[in-house]
């Protein structure tokens, strides 16, 4: 693999790092992606990708291939955790299509990467490389990789998650809170838990505590229920996608839960197990040839079910900006970027912390009836709740 002063560099193979390829591939940009991992491999949650986010990705090109595996939940509902009383319910499938130009999908993560993967040359993706040192001057940025490899682009992006190294080099070392919180993911055949109302709908039952919750949706065209669950623990502080968890502990924090809840979790023969960390919203993204997006930039709590969102957002608008720009011209890009997306994902991000979206009713549409491909360029988006 080349690169050169003309490339655009990404760190990191994820959901946001492969939309930024994809999108600027697109826009004649040459792209070089760098991935820590050797291999990709079938890891991760399994994720709700709402229409704000489905309509970015049919604008790519990629929203039938994500359709395939992908489940259409009927409706998105909130419940209270003990009496099961209904506070809202919005319709999606037809009505959130008819509205927004998009449905709501959930699908598992890997399946979205391989569909992603799909739509850009695997021989410009560099696997088992993780950057060690990275320096940008006026011309570029140099990379030095762990293999004791090293790559020379003009224009670095970091698609690189919450520990980001491109926002240290960038901004400095700082570390990631954890939040007291613990997240539980997992899958029942939905055949297993048939008896249990609105297996089709993406439901949110809400506890006690902003912390307490169980957000329940289909997976595999609703062969599947995918459980996700979190509760504070002060105990647990592994961040890991593969960590195994206990059954009956999970079970156990959700004792209070109603009938129906407890019912899908008594379904489950395993349990993965991570702690949730953080980060403040920033007051900047982009400095001089480099620039952040996704997690990277705004690692967020799932309450509002938006990190997938927020990330494919961002490499849209990204490669928005930097359609047809010069790389002598891409800093002051970059900048047009961060100023058009920093208000918007920051308003997500502390929402998502805050727990309270669509509780108890409200208006979805600042939220699920954004176009990334259509919002004005280089001027911050004012949203409101």
């Amino acid at each position: 693999m080349k690169t050169s002063e003309s490339t655009i560099g990404i760190v990191g193979a994820g959901i946001g790092g492969l939309v930024a390829a994809i999108a600027l591939r697109r826009a004649g940009h040459d792209v070089v992606v760098f991935e820590q991992a050797r291999q990709f491999a079938r890891v991760g949650a399994d994720i709700n990708l709402t229409p704000n986010a489905v309509r970015a990705l049919d604008g790519l090109g990629v929203g039938d291939a994500v359709r395939v595996t992908a489940a259409r939940p009927s409706h998105r509902i909130s419940r209270t955790y003990d009496t099961g009383e209904e506070t809202s319910r919005l319709e999606m499938a037809d009505t959130a299509e008819q509205r927004y130009g998009a449905p709501q999908l959930t699908i598992h993560r890997a399946d979205l990467l391989a569909a992603l993967a799909d739509m850009f040359p695997i021989g410009q993706v560099a696997l088992g490389k993780r950057a060690e040192t990275i320096a940008a001057d006026g011309e570029g940025v140099s990379l030095a990789f762990t293999d004791g490899s090293s790559a020379r682009v003009g224009a670095l992006l970091g698609a690189d998650g919450i520990h980001s190294c491109v926002r240290t080099a960038m901004f400095g070392a700082e570390s990631p809170r954890f939040t007291g919180i613990v997240a539980y993911r997992a899958v029942v055949p939905a055949e297993r838990v048939a008896g249990v109302p609105n297996l089709g709908a993406f439901t949110k039952w809400w506890g006690p505590n902003p912390q307490s919750q169980i957000v329940t949706f289909p997976l595999n065209r609703g062969k599947d229920v995918f459980i996700f669950a979190t509760t504070p623990q002060d105990t647990w502080h592994l961040e890991s996608w593969t960590a195994p968890g206990s059954v009956d502990e999970l079970r156990e924090q959700y004792v209070a839960y109603h009938p129906e809840a407890r019912a899908l979790l008594d379904a489950c023969d395993t349990v993965l197990k991570t702690a949730l960390y953080e980060r403040d919203p920033m007051p900047a993204w982009a400095a001089g040839r480099m620039a952040l997006l996704g997690d990277a930039a705004h690692p967020m709590l799932p309450f509002m079910a938006q990190g997938a969102g927020m990330a494919i957002e961002d490499a849209v608008v990204l490669a928005r900006h930097l359609d047809g720009v010069a790389m002598a011209d891409v800093a002051r890009a970059l900048q047009g970027y961060e100023k058009a997306r920093i208000a918007r994902a920051s308003q997500v991000q502390l929402g998502s912390r805050g727990n309270n979206w669509l509780r108890e009713g409200g208006n979805a549409d600042w939220v699920y009836g954004y176009d990334a491909w259509s919002v004005p360029l280089g001027e911050p988006v004012a949203a409101t709740a």
